[in-house]
């Protein structure tokens, strides 16, 4: 497995992956080695590093869509920033979803504050990133951990994103598979270029993924994702319900989690704990706007440790834009819709054109941080 790809496999590639069934059941034996080496759950990896790099190509590129081809017009602002196109191609682009690692070993990212949206969500004890690229394609993102079931939900309604992550257990890929999402994983475009370890780190904290090279594999008939927000115009007002707010303190499993407003910049500043949460380009991750979304979370069926947030419904929504906290309520009826959000007054919530992060706490795990307090007097609740 570790040397060249015979004849038969490299005819394998060029084969829908839908029909390469022999080829999966191949995969689910590398996905079980690379869950090892590259994927763990929520662990420090320490038991892993001196596992073998598997080896990877053994799946075929995805030369069709899994889903339906769905044909968007041609947007009036970058979908999921709202501001104005400045890249045509871009702008037209489907999204890409990259699974990022926030063990404390995997700090800092590569790639946060270049994405259009990142989510947070719980996972084992700890928290995972999944950041949607669409106005970016960074040549380096990471590190790149496993997926979960959670993320099927959580994705669809970007029609057929390029799904990038490191691996997963035989019940999540399966999923996955079966799902919308264009499986872009490490098994399928390492060999391609789109991977690559950094020997400065260990495993698992060590894949890193080339958004350019992983855009050049995109089947034919993607799409650019839905607007997944509705945003202010420069003659929208703050709606009456809105609140002067500094910011918010979340309790996410396993972090501390802090977003304060910067009015000098017009952004978000991310802390983690008592330090500053800093991206590998040297500055601090932060965000036009702070979406926090109450969830429930059940264990997955895929993995018994694994929480999984339960993001088709409705519960409490609290969003963090322009210095003030705008409460309300999150709504979806099914995974491919996006989320809809509306105040108190059961007006739709805008948000400020430009980057978005969505929190994805469990219910009461949040503590606002009203204007003129000292966030140090607010506890993480």
């Amino acid at each position: 497995m570790n040397g060249t790809p015979n004849r038969s496999r490299l005819a394998e590639r060029h084969v829908p992956r839908r029909a390469t069934v022999g080829v999966r059941g191949l995969a689910v034996a590398v996905i079980a080695s690379l869950a090892l080496a590259a994927c763990g759950g929520g662990g420090d990896g320490s038991k892993t590093e001196n596992i073998p790099e598997p080896s990877y190509g053994d799946v075929a590129l995805p030369s069709t869509l899994p889903g339906p081809t769905t044909t968007l017009p041609a947007p009036e602002v970058m979908p999921l920033t709202g501001l104005p196109i400045d890249d045509a191609a871009a702008a037209t682009r489907p999204a890409l979803v990259a699974k990022i690692d926030n063990h404390p070993a995997a700090r800092p990212q590569a790639g946060l504050n270049q994405a259009d949206i990142v989510y947070e969500e719980n996972v084992e004890q700890l928290t995972r990133f999944a950041a949607v690229f669409h106005t970016n394609a960074p040549a380096s993102i990471g590190p790149i951990r496993s997926g979960r079931t959670q993320d099927v939900d959580l994705f669809s309604a970007y029609l057929n994103p390029l799904f990038v992550w490191s691996g997963g257990n035989a019940k999540t890929t399966s999923l996955i598979n079966k799902s919308v999402l264009v499986n872009m994983g490490a098994l399928v475009a390492y060999q391609q270029g789109g991977y690559k370890r950094d020997s400065a780190r260990k495993a698992p904290h060590n894949l890193y993924a080339d958004a350019s090279k992983i855009y050049l594999l995109t089947p034919k008939g993607a799409t650019r994702p839905p607007q997944q927000f509705q945003y202010r115009t420069a003659s929208d007002a703050m709606p009456t319900t809105a609140t002067a707010s500094a910011g918010l303190k979340l309790s996410m499993d396993g972090v501390q989690v802090q977003w304060l407003w910067d009015s000098a910049t017009g952004v978000y500043l991310r802390s983690v704990g008592k330090d500053k949460h800093m991206d590998a380009d040297g500055s601090q991750v932060n965000a036009k706007n702070v979406v926090t979304l109450f969830m429930q979370y059940k264990t997955s069926a895929a993995d018994p440790r694994s929480p999984e947030a339960q993001s088709v419904g409705e519960g409490e929504a609290w969003v963090y834009t322009n210095g003030s906290l705008v409460k309300g309520k999150w709504k979806r009826a099914k995974e491919t819709d996006v989320f809809a959000l509306t105040d108190l007054a059961g007006a739709p919530i805008k948000l400020t054109p430009g980057r978005t992060w969505i929190e994805l706490p469990r219910v009461n795990k949040g503590a606002d941080v009203p204007a003129g307090t000292d966030p140090t007097k607010v506890k993480f609740p």
